[in-house]
């Protein structure tokens, strides 16, 4: 499939290979045995300036493309879902949300330290009553003077417990719907802002997933985001670019469990020979094979639309529902061709199948993007 990229997203997809095999690929399954966020991750990711991939260089980025972020989120998927996870969410969501909507003043204060790494963001968006939907947001926003002040709680927050900075949606009037969300940014230490509980998790074991809590936080009305009751659609609008994210991680770990399935059925012998001159493994690695390369097809052209600056919100929808099947099914047949061993913690099989589940929920789950698509498909 690389015949298809440019001769410079070649080199940078070398580049993210070599930089994953080295630094990420080797701790992936002791961070998951840790089960909290892999700060060295993001770290690691930061001195080499993929904090703030597609931020512009003015802003502490590197300029790079949206088809960057693909290829970056394939790479890191290959080894871990959960270091593809912490990157998706600072860089794709919350940072991408404060650059694109903020004002000068707030670039040069959030994002460019962001960008730089010298700060971890989250994006502050689900509640236990609004995940799917959510114009039912239950966290408030009251305007005294001038600062905002903030109430309520988010659940299941990527990044939550450890983030620096919190692009955060809440309503400044539950009566309005969808029309009273307004985003702000929320910074760590402000008075009454606190992490509650940090989620004990089936797979994305290095990523953590916490509940913060808002009691009476005071923030500047210059931590403010975008106009008042234009938070949904700053919302949905950075949500493309997450599920554009997803989808690269449907992609990475589908590739690893396919790469190993195929390697594991070269070396494992039965019967005489080696598991792979039967024809029923080989139709099931074809399979396998044709859906990874079709999801990455269809990440491709999201990614490409992307950059081409026009409206990508069903093909990006279809990539990720896309990405997020393949990866299932391709680890589960992976984990299959290993029998036994697949299901041991000495492999990473049984880790890619944990953390592939994760695909069919987050950034909207499975169910919500076939909405998204038919949508379109119908309008």
């Amino acid at each position: 499939m690389e015949v298809l990229l440019t001769e410079q997203e070649r080199m940078f997809q070398q580049q993210m290979r070599d930089f994953v095999e080295a630094e990420i690929a080797p701790y992936a399954d002791e961070w998951d045995r840790r089960n909290e966020l892999a700060y060295e991750a993001f770290q690691k990711m930061a001195s080499i300036g993929l904090a703030g991939l597609t931020i512009p260089e003015e802003y502490g980025g590197q300029g790079g493309s949206m088809m960057d972020a693909f290829i970056a989120s394939v790479e890191f998927a290959r080894a871990s879902i959960s270091v593809a996870s912490i990157f998706g969410t600072h860089t794709g969501l919350a940072l991408s949300g404060m650059y694109h909507y903020g004002n000068e003043e707030q670039r040069r204060r959030f994002v460019v330290p962001a960008a730089k790494g010298e700060k971890l963001c989250a994006y502050g968006l689900t509640e236990h009553e609004a995940s799917s939907d959510i114009s039912r947001m239950s966290t408030t926003a009251r305007r005294e003077g001038d600062e905002w002040i903030i109430n309520g709680a988010k659940c299941f927050i990527s990044n939550g417990d450890t983030a620096d900075t919190i692009l955060l949606f809440a309503t400044v009037d539950k009566q309005l719907g969808s029309k009273g969300i307004t985003a702000f940014v929320v910074e760590k230490g402000m008075p009454g802002f606190s992490v509650g509980k940090v989620e004990d998790k089936l797979g994305i074991r290095a990523e953590s997933a916490a509940e913060l809590m808002f009691d009476d936080v005071h923030i500047p009305v210059a931590n403010q985001i975008g106009e008042v009751g234009k938070g949904m659609r700053i919302a949905l609008t950075i949500l493309d670019e997450g599920r554009l994210d997803v989808s690269g991680q449907g992609v990475g770990v589908a590739s690893a469990a396919l790469d190993a399935a195929i390697a594991y059925s070269k070396q494992r012998q039965q019967f005489g020979q080696p598991i792979s001159e039967f024809q029923g493994i080989q139709w099931m690695m074809v399979d396998m094979a044709t859906a990874v390369d079709a999801a990455w097809l269809l990440g491709y052209r999201a990614a490409k639309l992307a950059d081409s600056g026009v409206r990508f919100t069903k093909e990006v929808a279809q990539a990720k529902l896309f990405a997020a099947n393949t990866a299932m099914d391709v680890t589960r047949k992976a984990l299959q061709i290993h029998g036994g061993y697949g299901y041991m913690k000495d492999l990473p099989l049984e880790r890619y199948y944990r953390d592939a589940k994760i695909l069919e929920i987050y950034e909207g789950t499975s169910e919500v993007q076939k909405l998204v698509i038919s949508r379109a498909l119908l309008s």
